[in-house]
């Protein structure tokens, strides 16, 4: 097994470790939704819903409190899940979410990961590259519950120690875009049209297949929204934390990117920060957070279900970087609409766009809303529910 290289013995090394109960402490930032964490994390992504911010508010619902968006997760674990393959770096690619009740302020989570699978892959960047699957679940300490469950996905691809990409590699289109004035002016327009349904309850009996989900517009992005992102989220911490246990996490790992100006050993993270190393890791520059664009999709989901709707699941695959300077645009569509052991449920096809129409981000959600003949979502859900066959669905 050779350092920063996949190998026949390097993963059946990592394949010993599926199913086994993994060390987390790395990718554990907060341990419980408290006001300030729930706060911070919607600073974090510019979410604005009084339902997570405005406790007079929040009195208000149905909730009696203050609630977390449902990705507020990724703050109390990240979900990557990459062990062993020593010096290989990983990517984030994705997560599978399962919600199956909401997140209230207050609540404390234990956390269980495992590596839940992985598989070689091959293509013409990498001839040979491991997408490593993660399994982790979300229990709310008081009561013991399932309140979540998500699936990481993590390519994990070669690097050289001086991380120096081939041309093949530099898969990202030519960026560098200088919006017009009216070009940023419309972005602002949009962003600022962005409201939550909020009290206005949206009954499944008013919602039709083919129906738009009201946009969600983030950028041009920018270095300080990445650090927003890593202050509500993470920290430093996946990437070994600072100083001393920077060091410590390195000499155990070998999990570092040279700074080649110093020559010194440093975060592999510095990508998402640095034009320069976000290029030398074949990127294009310095680039978002894979969670990061995900929590936004969640953003737009919230807004449009209103506080009477649930999340029920969220499945994206992160493909492409969104780049500092970039704008993202999620869109979605209701594709499906059935009812099952008295719930009502949707389907949604979300996507992500940049402003050269370049998709970078998709996926589909579950959501779950009230209905004028059956009454309010009911929770905890007692079981997953994915889009049925056509013949198997339930009468509207």
């Amino acid at each position: 097994m050779t350092w920063g290289t996949i190998d026949d013995q390097s993963v059946q090394e990592a394949g010993k470790l599926i199913g086994v109960p993994l060390r987390r402490e790395r990718m554990q930032w907060v341990e419980q939704a408290s006001r300030d964490a729930i706060r911070h994390f919607v600073w974090g992504i510019g979410d604005n819903n009084p339902l997570w911010l405005d406790e007079a508010y929040a009195q208000g619902t149905r909730w009696g409190g203050v609630l977390a968006p449902p990705c507020f997760l990724y703050a109390v674990d990240y979900t990557v899940v990459a062990p062993k393959l020593p010096g290989v770096q990983w990517i984030y690619a994705g997560t599978d979410w399962t919600w199956f009740d909401v997140v209230r302020m207050d609540d404390k989570f234990d956390v269980r990961a495992s590596l839940s699978g992985q598989r070689e892959m091959s293509g013409k960047t990498f001839s040979r590259w491991v997408l490593q699957d993660g399994e982790i679940d979300y229990r709310r300490r008081d009561d013991g519950d399932l309140v979540a469950r998500a699936i990481g996905h993590c390519a994990r691809t070669p690097r050289s120690r001086s991380a120096k990409p081939s041309a093949e590699s530099a898969s990202t289109p030519e960026r560098g875009t200088r919006y017009t004035p009216e070009q940023l002016a419309a972005i602002e327009e949009q962003v600022l049209a962005e409201a939550p349904s909020g009290a206005k309850t949206r009954f499944w009996e008013d919602v039709n297949e083919g129906d738009v989900v009201p946009s969600v517009v983030k950028g041009p992005l920018s270095i300080v929204d990445i650090v927003a992102w890593y202050s509500a989220t993470q920290g430093a911490q996946p990437y070994g934390g600072v100083h001393g246990d920077a060091l410590r996490y390195r000499k155990r790992h070998e999990d570092f990117h040279i700074n080649e100006t110093t020559g010194a050993k440093d975060s592999a993270g510095r990508g998402h920060l640095e034009a320069q190393t976000g290029q030398d890791v074949g990127m294009g520059g310095a680039y978002d957070v894979g969670p990061q664009r995900i929590a936004w999709a969640g953003q737009m989901l919230a807004n449009w279900l209103g506080d009477e709707g649930f999340l029920h699941k969220l499945n994206v695959e992160v493909r492409r970087p969104n780049l500092v300077g970039d704008t993202t645009w999620w869109h979605g569509e209701v594709t499906a609409k059935w009812q099952a052991d008295g719930h009502n449920l949707l389907s949604v096809r979300i996507w992500a766009v940049n402003q050269q129409e370049i998709r970078t981000a998709w996926g589909d959600a579950v959501v779950v809303l009230p209905s004028r003949q059956r009454g309010p979502v009911t929770l905890p859900l007692a079981k997953e529910y994915d889009v049925p066959d056509q013949t198997e669905e339930e009468p509207a």
